[in-house]
């Protein structure tokens, strides 16, 4: 009895865990922990990078790109986005989700449509849904609400767009065929490609360079990101859509809760806090005790110079040692018509392919081939304005992005302070979640057909 009963209990646990859809709001807590996890553990996370990478090799491959891009297995994010994929590949084979899904052919002309626009826009914005969005407000970057509002205006203009197709547009419309496979073989394969990817990590976590072997916490982390993704079907573009399509606000509120958590997470990663690593073995107390000596007044030279070298050591240490994240990372200088101009243009994208920048990659990993044709050109339209953007300068020189055309570069606590950016984040998920949850009851921002 006790057996059937731990039987029973077993079942439970794997179809809470691989087959049932995550609740919206528990899935967007998860993807802002596993974000501030990688943060902590090397870097933010983004789709873009992975994607441009992807299209730069391509262009290599064909001749157009002279220079050898980044290694795809050493490429930070690349490995990033292999990792994301594995992930989303291994929830849809374990849930059952995953199937050759080839839509009608229309659908195929947009995707290649899509994939250009959203390369073009995330150039545009300094990152797509993840980097320019999500991670940016996330990373305290003003950047960050500019393509918001570009999203928003893009996305709508996109449903109304969708909603003239479908009136207008006939030709290639029908004939979708799915292509699908015994549950139990996508099971074995959902296990083995868990087995793969963990011996990947461990093959990373065995390498001598320090680099590489970082590599192995950005795949688990990254794969982590794509099987919550897949499991809780959650898409940034829905959070913009829904509200003024069906009005349903359930993946808006649970992306507002999820930047919050991210935001504030990233503050204490960024904040300047002097006890951290290599601080802990110079206290603080002691070198503030030496900074108090006048060396001047010191007799011995000899003493004088080893107090100074000491000072000098323990304000290196602790400067060193202040953020475990640098403040700079998704900081660019696209707040301004870069950034909104390059939301409109992603949104836009996002809106024909079916899927945000992550959500494509989801998609990818549950075998749906309109996305699989999204990618390549996204990646290779990315590539290129990536390249033409810095011969030209246009997103200005250096960290902070000096000279930038598209915008100014803008840390908000630079401007507002830890506090008031906090605030600030606070206020606008809060806007956001009473704005989507009023209109579900009231419909005033329906787009209607």
């Amino acid at each position: 009895m006790s057996e059937s009963i731990m039987k029973d209990k077993i079942k439970d646990f794997f179809k809470v865990l691989c087959q049932t859809e995550w609740n919206a709001t528990v899935a967007g807590i998860i993807v802002a922990l596993l974000s501030i996890l990688i943060m902590a553990w090397w870097r933010p996370w983004g789709a873009v990078g992975a994607i441009r990478n992807w299209g730069e090799w391509i262009l290599y491959g064909i001749g157009i790109f002279d220079h050898k891009p980044g290694e795809l297995l050493f490429n930070s994010g690349s490995v990033i986005g292999i990792g994301f994929l594995a992930g989303a590949f291994i929830s849809a084979c374990l849930g059952n989700d995953f199937s050759f899904k080839f839509p009608p052919p229309w659908e195929f002309v947009k995707a290649i449509i899509a994939g250009i626009l959203m390369g073009i826009g995330s150039a545009f914005a300094g990152g797509c849904n993840v980097g320019g969005m999500y991670n940016a407000i996330g990373n305290l970057a003003a950047n960050g609400f500019t393509m918001w509002l570009g999203l928003v205006i893009g996305i709508v203009l996109g449903l109304k767009y969708i909603y003239w197709e479908m009136e207008h547009i006939t030709w290639g419309t029908t004939g979708g065929k799915n292509f699908d496979f015994p549950y139990g073989l996508k099971i074995i394969i959902g296990i083995l490609s868990g087995i793969a990817l963990i011996w990947g990590a461990y093959h990373y976590a065995g390498m001598s360079d320090d680099y590489a072997a970082s590599l192995s916490g950005i795949l688990l982390i990254s794969a982590g990101l794509g099987y919550t993704m897949q499991r809780g079907r959650w898409c940034m573009v829905q959070a913009f859509r829904e509200p003024h399509m069906t009005g349903d606000c359930t993946l808006a509120k649970s992306v507002a809760l999820s930047i919050l958590v991210l935001a504030i997470g990233c503050a204490v990663l960024k904040y300047a806090v002097p006890q951290r690593g290599s601080a802990v073995a110079v206290k603080s107390t002691v070198i503030s005790a030496l900074e108090d000596i006048d060396l001047d007044e010191i007799q011995d030279e000899d003493l004088a110079d080893t107090l100074e070298d000491i000072q000098d050591a323990g304000q290196a240490a602790v400067k060193g040692a202040e953020r475990v994240l640098d403040p700079v990372n998704y900081v660019r200088g696209t707040f301004g018509w870069g950034g909104v101009l390059g939301g409109f243009l992603f949104g836009l994208g996002a809106m024909f392919a079916g899927g945000c920048g992550s959500g494509t990659l989801w998609r990818v990993g549950e075998g749906q081939m309109k996305l699989w044709l999204v990618v390549p050109f996204f990646g290779i339209s990315n590539a290129i304005m990536t390249k033409w953007f810095k011969a030209i300068h246009m997103e200005g020189t250096g960290p902070t992005h000096v000279g930038s055309k598209l915008g100014m570069h803008l840390y908000l606590p630079d401007a507002l302070g830890y506090g008031g950016t906090i605030l600030l984040i606070v206020l606008a998920m809060a806007a956001w979640y009473i704005i989507v949850d009023w209109n579900e009851d009231s419909n005033k921002l329906i787009v209607e057909m």
